[in-house]
């Protein structure tokens, strides 16, 4: 075992050493001092372009029952390891999109697979309960042990779900029923209230509204599609609310230099917020709450400063709206702090914190006037899964012992920096490189060459991901090291060098 482990770090000494002499590369990235995790690969191995045969007969045999436009490829996942995902040909690439920004930890982490090995959690995986009426015995320790470990800021209650949209969507839910009871002055409806809304009329479905801002993205259901502007086919041939749409932020980079242009931007994007929330209240459809992503993913990697959100903060206050800040995307690390709203240093951040992704269950942080009044009126079958929380409980494990925070911050700055460096020596194709910890982007100089990026980049063992109109965006995982922002560097840069 010994020699085993000996040989394997060897052989990976070679491999790194040389990743960072390729031709052109020395100039990107350095050897960094970390050592390789124990189940991690040694780097990328590339047998066939991606996708690869395999991949193409399973997308066409799936294709003959469903959808198939969005596939990439067909992975295995019992030979992906930590930062490495390996597909069906034998493609094992490094991987800074993980699943939409959703691996917490890295692929098949030995301290998840050892609760799968443990006999006492075997219940808690094959049966799945209705929690909201039949909780397991344990379900309160487990909650306090994960998700209330990290709760936000003020925040002491939590409503787990399954995923992003059913989140936010019941999220939406909890600030209406909030917003109606504060109205009435108390939460007992009247016999108008509940006859109406079985008609789908006012007041029993009060004519309420959510602002949110152009670019944002909050999920694919019917409430969460009318906060949704990202883009156009998420959201065409589906009705929707009329609900009020901001313009957020769209800063000029690098940002020292545009501190003047950059403060007035979003002095009029707030400025727009206070203007909305009148103008919908004058035509009868009052802001019961704002929604807010700390960054602007699936829209473009998009930023604000720390003064802009504390400022949309003092507006919800003011007009008397809920403030639901989304951390879907944002939530569990990647930034370097647990939550991005971390970053504002504010003791009251939010009324609403949702969740999923890196959190690996669904649901929301609130505060204690918005939980719900009544049974069933925040309900579904499910309502989450309590193997998520198990596993949750075990990646803060994972994070506090090995500090991982502390390393995105580390890998972020490294990330960042080599970005900086190659939109330098690649000013007609990158630009705009931005990012916080390791949830960062670079804008591309159209689209139809961030698309060749993206493929080339791949089919030489690396999986990045696209945002907004031309960004590329990078979501490793919190185990994400220096050494394999340098191997990214070095092939990013191959690529590069290969458009002129």
């Amino acid at each position: 075992m010994a020699s085993s482990m000996l040989s394997r770090q060897l052989a990976f000494s070679l491999q790194k050493s040389l990743w960072l002499s390729a031709p052109g590369c020395r100039y990107v990235s350095k050897t960094a001092t970390k050592t390789q995790m124990e189940f991690d690969y040694d780097g990328p191995s590339m047998k066939t372009s991606v996708p690869g045969p395999r991949s193409q007969e399973l997308t066409k045999q799936l294709g003959e029952m469903q959808n198939v436009g969005a596939i990439n490829f067909f992975c295995n996942y019992e030979e992906s390891r930590g930062n490495y995902l390996v597909d069906v040909d034998g493609n094992r690439m490094l991987d800074l999109y993980t699943q939409i920004s959703s691996v917490p930890i890295g692929y098949n982490h030995p301290a998840l697979l050892k609760l799968m090995s443990n006999p006492h959690n075997l219940s808690t995986f094959v049966n799945r309960p209705a929690l909201g009426i039949l909780p397991p015995e344990n379900f309160p320790d487990k909650i306090s042990e994960s998700l209330l470990s990290v709760a936000p800021s003020g925040m002491s209650r939590v409503q787990t779900m399954a995923c992003g949209s059913c989140s936010n969507e019941n999220a939406f839910k909890s600030m209406f029923i909030w917003y109606r009871n504060k109205e009435r002055g108390h939460n007992t409806p009247s016999d108008k209230d509940l006859s109406s809304c079985m008609i789908n009329q006012a007041p029993g479905c009060p004519n309420l509204s959510i602002l949110s801002f152009m670019g944002s993205f909050h999920g694919r259901t019917m409430g969460c599609l009318a906060t949704t502007h990202s883009k156009a086919i998420h959201k065409l041939d589906i009705p929707s609310f009329d609900w009020p749409i901001a313009r957020f932020p769209r800063l000029q980079y690098p940002l020292e230099e545009f501190t003047r242009e950059n403060l007035q931007e979003e002095s009029r994007c707030l400025e727009e917020v206070e203007d909305l929330i009148v103008k919908w209240r004058q035509k009868g459809k009052p802001v019961a709450g704002i929604v807010v992503e700390p960054i602007q993913a699936e829209g473009g990697d998009n930023h604000a400063s720390v003064d802009f959100f504390r400022s949309l903060r003092n507006i919800t206050r003011k007009h008397g709206c809920a403030f639901h800040v989304d951390e879907v995307q944002t939530g569990g690390g990647t930034t370097g702090k647990f939550w991005a709203h971390e970053h504002w240093g504010m003791d009251d951040p939010a009324d609403v914190v949702s969740f999923s992704k890196k959190l690996l269950t669904g649901g929301y942080f609130q505060k204690d006037e918005l939980q719900a009044d009544k049974p069933y009126r925040i309900f579904n079958t499910w309502m989450g899964d309590p193997s998520k929380n198990l596993f949750l409980a075990e990646v803060l494990n994972v994070i506090r012992r090995e500090n991982l925070l502390e390393e995105v911050t580390r890998s972020g700055k490294a990330l960042l920096n080599g970005l900086y460096e190659l939109q330098t020596q690649h000013p007609d194709i990158l630009s705009r490189a931005r990012g916080q910890g390791t949830f960062c982007a670079v804008d591309i100089c159209d689209d139809a060459t961030r698309n060749r990026i993206l493929l080339k980049t791949r089919d030489k063992g690396v999986i990045l991901g696209a945002c907004g109109d031309r960004s590329v965006r990078f979501r490793p995982s919190l185990v994400f090291k220096e050494y394999h922002v340098h191997i990214f560097l070095n092939i990013f840069n191959d690529v590069l060098a290969q458009l002129k």
